[in-house]
């Protein structure tokens, strides 16, 4: 298991890979982290999400970024492999996979609640390409909890 306190201090740049709700690149980004979103299928629909006192703003990059620290993905296990390659080429540490399920497999914006076999398929192909694995808690959760 990683240690969760670790990781996010040595994070800086967060690359999400589609969100639950606004509350992910929200909190991020006033918690002090760089907060790039990957917005779209097309290959330059990228964001910032930057805190300016009580607000965030959102302003266009031309591109991904060219290094990220970890990657955030609300996406379905069958894109994690493309998702593992993007996150290789960006020198990520870690892969923060969040289901957006609860314990019942209803649709939950803050559910982290995988099937066991969903979990260590995520877990193997994260694993296999020498990156760690997470898929709970709730990142803003976790943000949240370090202060």
């Amino acid at each position: 298991m990683a240690d969760i306190a670790a990781l996010l201090s040595a994070t800086k740049t967060v690359l999400l890979v589609d969100w639950p709700s606004r509350d992910v690149p929200d909190t991020l980004a006033r918690h002090g982290f760089t907060v790039i979103s990957d917005e779209g299928p097309r290959s330059s629909a990228y964001m910032a999400y930057e805190a300016d006192r009580d607000e965030v703003r959102v302003r266009p990059l031309e591109g991904p970024p060219a290094t990220a620290d970890l990657v955030y993905a609300h996406r379905p296990i069958d894109e994690l492999p493309g998702i593992v390659e993007t996150a290789k080429r960006l020198g990520v540490r870690a892969v923060w996979l969040q289901s957006g399920r609860d314990s019942s497999g209803a649709k939950d914006p803050l559910g982290v609640s995988l099937p066991q076999e969903e979990s260590r398929k995520a877990r193997e192909i994260v694993e296999s390409a020498g990156l760690t694995y997470l898929d709970a808690p709730y990142i803003v959760d976790a943000v949240r909890a370090r202060g």
